[in-house]
């Protein structure tokens, strides 16, 4: 059974276990490993990938992104971030960032859960417009075209693969 939950970063809290974190990198590494396009290149480790969630977490406890969870038997196999906090004119607004799902984990519906959560929770935070960016023509377009999402415009050779290639990313947006 596939488990979707909100981790938080706050004083006092156990949220972020070792445990969790190992998971997360795990996952973030796999992802990379298989040609993600989430801002990483190799050569990308564990040491990298745990770097990156240890400089997130005084970003979740001050509440600028918000990061779902989703776990199989208690571990985490899949995540996605909303990053909350922008000016003043687009505090109507949030991006969707980092949706990762671990490769051994694909093809459970886990991305459309997390998308489907990430929604729900945006409109918590009266959020009324979603955007994101994503490698133009990738399966994650696909997903987020089923899930409503449009396309706004691409941009020619916005990012380097994980094969060191420069792709283009198309820039969606969905109204909630």
């Amino acid at each position: 059974m596939i488990v979707i939950s909100e981790l938080k970063n706050e004083p006092y809290s156990q949220d972020f276990s070792r445990a969790d974190l190992l998971s997360l990198s795990e996952t973030l590494e796999g992802c990379v490993a298989l040609g993600a396009s989430v801002g990483f290149v190799p050569p990308f480790g564990q040491a990298e990938a745990l770097t990156f969630w240890h400089q997130l977490l005084p970003i979740f406890a001050e509440g600028q992104r918000r990061i779902l969870v989703a776990r199989i038997d208690g571990k985490i196999v899949g995540t996605v971030q909303l990053v909350v906090s922008m000016s003043g004119n687009g505090a109507h607004r949030a991006e969707v960032a980092k949706l990762l799902v671990h490769p051994n984990s694909r093809r459970l519906g886990i991305a459309r859960k997390l998308m489907q959560s990430i929604e729900k929770l945006a409109k918590r935070e009266n959020k009324s417009l979603l955007i994101l960016d994503t490698v133009t023509d990738s399966e994650a377009q696909g997903l987020y075209h089923s899930l409503g999402y449009e396309v706004s415009g691409v941009i020619p050779d916005y990012a380097m693969s994980t094969k060191g290639v420069l792709e283009s990313t198309t820039v969606m947006y969905k109204k909630i």
